[in-house]
């Protein structure tokens, strides 16, 4: 299988982060892809609310399934610990999370999708969606999607009526942090919540405040809620 080793050195970059904890981490799993073009499946990382390390650390409302759910799209230096312990977290918290893979599954000779992948991301969200909506312990109707930098970019084309008219399947609700606010004439089809650093130099918040100026007002809610300092450090993209 050629993503066999990007597979392993995934499982590797999850697993060390939790140290003796690795056993009880949430799982990797491989899924269809719903579009039209490469690769024909994509990796992932599954935390479930009542298993792993979601499970041990879970307080949350929902005591049995089926659970809401959350899609996580990663920045533009690929999937990581850190998208790993977001997945976990939001896990804990009740939801069935999938750590979507953007590229990792495009092959192993992709290492930063700062280029710009937002549009792949986006049709990968959907593919996460279907695949989530297809397992029992998941309430198909309670699904979100986020994001955060190149993948918060990837959360507006999802959620944008340009896009989602493609697919059946909708998304609950969205949040973008820290994106590219490029989206122009937005329309969106599900409420969307944008996080925003005002003195962000990477993903400048004016582009934002100016998306949500101009969304069209038939479709969903749209906020921007903009920091008084970034969300994060501006010398890194992700």
């Amino acid at each position: 299988m050629r993503n066999a080793p990007r597979i392993f050195l995934l499982a590797i970059g999850l697993a060390a982060p939790f140290g003796a904890a690795a056993g009880h981490a949430g799982t990797l799993v491989e899924f269809p892809n719903v579009s039209e073009q490469a690769p024909a499946k994509l990796l992932g990382y599954l935390a479930r609310p009542d298993a792993g390390l979601s499970g041990m650390l879970g307080n949350h409302p929902n005591p049995a399934a089926p659970y809401p759910a959350v899609v996580v799209l990663h920045g533009c230096g690929g999937i990581s610990s850190h998208s790993a312990g977001i997945a976990d977290r939001i896990g804990s918290w009740g939801y069935v999370t999938l750590a979507v893979d953007s590229l990792g599954s495009r092959g192993s000779g992709i290492t930063s999708g700062c280029s710009g992948r937002s549009l792949d991301q986006a049709f990968d969200a959907y593919a996460a969606l279907h695949y989530l909506s297809q397992l029992d312990f998941v309430d198909a109707a309670r699904v979100a999607v986020i994001g955060q930098s190149m993948g918060g970019s990837a959360v507006l084309y999802a959620v944008d009526r340009e896009l989602a008219a493609q697919y059946n399947e909708r998304f609950r609700t969205a949040i973008a942090y820290y994106p590219n606010c490029g989206v122009t004439g937005a329309w969106m089809t599900a409420p969307t919540l944008v996080l925003i650093g005002e003195a962000d130099d990477w993903t400048p918040a004016e582009p934002c405040r100016e998306m949500v100026k101009h969304a069209r007002t038939d479709g969903a809610a749209i906020t921007v809620t903009v920091y008084p300092e970034p969300i994060m450090p501006l010398t890194s993209p992700n």
